[in-house]
């Protein structure tokens, strides 16, 4: 009965962190402000376990494909693109808090510039 008891109770506590943990498959909105420049852009991700796919919208309007993990409250994407014909790759590095809210820093390589940005969930338009 001992044995029944505890392992129910590993059972549930792995349920409740998995239940705990926020899904981010979805649309989000970034709003960057790196080197004193601000800028909103749509992402649309799909998590798969703590693999984090999908694509987000340059600011001339492309969608570009994104990787990253999650690993706890730790999160990490990433995506290359282009500025005046010189390629970049911006690198995030963030915390999801309990409210689904990201918060955290970017960096755009190889120009060693960084920023801050904030990710929110874009609310569903037919709700």
């Amino acid at each position: 009965m001992k044995k029944l008891l505890a392992f129910s109770a590993v059972v549930f506590a792995s349920s409740a962190f998995a239940a705990g943990s926020p899904s981010l498959t979805g649309s989000w909105s970034i709003h960057n402000s790196i080197a004193g420049n601000e800028s909103d852009q749509a992402c649309k991700w799909v998590q798969t376990d703590n693999k984090l796919s999908g694509t987000c919208k340059t600011q001339d309007d492309k969608d570009v494909p994104i990787n990253g993990s999650l690993d706890g409250k730790k999160l990490t994407w990433q995506y290359e693109s282009e500025y005046n014909g010189s390629p970049l790759t911006l690198v995030y590095t963030a915390t999801v808090d309990d409210s689904g809210k990201i918060t955290g820093s970017v960096e755009v390589q190889p120009f060693g510039v960084t920023g801050d940005f904030t990710a929110t969930p874009e609310k569903d338009a037919a709700k």
